[in-house]
């Protein structure tokens, strides 16, 4: 059954497609239109990534876009940040820092929580890019976070999973809110 982008919304925790591993996809101008109006959302939600399943889809897409920020080191390596939105299909990440930092993470699939988690600074990740193309790209910082997350999601893991212990019971009320809203 074709899929009309229009109609894409956020979704909200616990809705059970959060909860589910994406299957790989066919890049297709569906799946193009369904990237697309994935950006839409993210950018009106003020987001820097979003995975097809928090768009109702348990898919294996994602799309980001972490701004270049003035305290990002120029000419670095391994960059933080990208100029442009990116979406990429089916992507897995290769290979791991041993370095962790935490971080306070967010999701737009629980509005107004955050909590740290401690990941990875640098990946390498092998995608698709929106033409097809296979990539592998190395990020660090804000971005290899984002991409961990939003892979994170086509997994059905959440960073609810992933938060430190603290996280989690400094945000105990705001997670019953949300189970207590989805019984409601």
């Amino acid at each position: 059954m074709p899929i009309d982008p229009a109609k894409l919304r956020i979704e909200m925790y616990p809705t059970k497609v959060l909860r589910t591993k994406g299957k790989e996809v066919e890049i297709n101008e569906e799946t193009r239109a369904v990237a697309g109006r994935m950006v839409e959302l993210m950018r009106e939600a003020e987001g820097i990534g979003l995975a097809a399943p928090q768009v109702g889809l348990s898919w294996r897409l994602f799309v980001c876009h972490v701004p270049v920020h003035e305290d990002d080191p120029v000419d670095a390596e391994i960059p933080c940040s990208s100029e442009e939105f990116q979406v990429f299909f089916n992507p897995e990440i290769v290979e791991f820092s041993k370095d962790m930092e935490g971080y306070d993470e967010g999701c737009l699939s629980l509005p107004d929580l955050t909590g740290e988690v401690r990941r990875p600074t640098t990946v390498l990740m092998r995608a698709l890019d929106f033409d097809g193309n296979p990539v592998e790209l190395r990020a660090t910082g804000l971005m290899a976070r984002c991409w961990q997350h939003e892979i994170d999601h086509l997994d059905g893991i959440m960073i609810l999973d992933k938060m430190t212990q603290m996280a989690r019971l400094k945000n105990r009320a705001l997670i019953k809110s949300f189970k207590n809203m989805a019984k409601g």
